[in-house]
């Protein structure tokens, strides 16, 4: 049996309402969010932004924005960064190619797109560096790509040793875990994931 192969022209089709990405020819809905998710993506975005925006090295978006990689692989990153050498990819409607580095926070809806599938894709087509976060497991894995290869160049967790990891590509940009995954709320019973 034949499956359909949707292109970047279906998904321009998608009415406005519940997000998909397009992976591997599919259209993968992607739910909401959970509160606490969000949370660490505001706080994550807002670290990005301010060290990039005080030292003019480029420009940091966050979802939901379309990155262009080919006709059946278009996603919606969690956070991308741009550098201004390669601000030509920054197009009226999307970003058309690998932005410099990508951030994805796992999620039970598309966590496994963006350990495996998503992970070839950004590192074949030259991510430079490449951002895992896990909220539930309250960890942070930073990947360079090095000669079309990720390899892992920190970690950190709150229930490890190391509680910081700093980008290769961003010299001198680095993320506490602590900050990240603070609490949103003082409740009894409000789970944080």
């Amino acid at each position: 049996m034949n499956r359909k192969i949707y292109t970047y022209a279906d998904y321009e089709k998608l009415p406005e309402g519940p997000a998909y990405q397009l992976i591997d020819g599919d259209l993968v809905m992607t739910p909401a969010p959970t509160p606490f998710h969000q949370a660490v993506l505001t706080r994550l975005t807002t670290l990005f932004f301010q060290f990039v925006e005080e030292l003019n090295l480029g420009t940091v978006f966050c979802s939901p924005i379309d990155v262009y990689f080919s006709e059946t692989e278009t996603y919606q990153p969690d956070v991308v960064f741009v550098s201004k050498a390669n601000a030509g990819i920054i197009g009226e409607k999307r970003i058309d190619g690998a932005p410099d580095l990508v951030v994805e926070i796992l999620s039970s809806g598309t966590g496994y797109y963006d350990l495996t599938h998503k992970k070839a894709v950004y590192q074949a087509l030259g991510v430079k560096e490449y951002w895992i976060i896990d909220p539930q497991e309250r960890t942070i894995e930073v990947l360079e790509n090095k000669d079309g290869e990720f390899c892992v160049v920190g970690t950190a967790g709150t229930a490890r040793e190391n509680r910081r990891v700093s980008s290769k590509l961003l010299n001198g940009f680095f993320v506490d875990v602590e900050t990240l995954f603070r609490p949103i709320a003082d409740q009894p019973g409000l789970r944080q994931s």
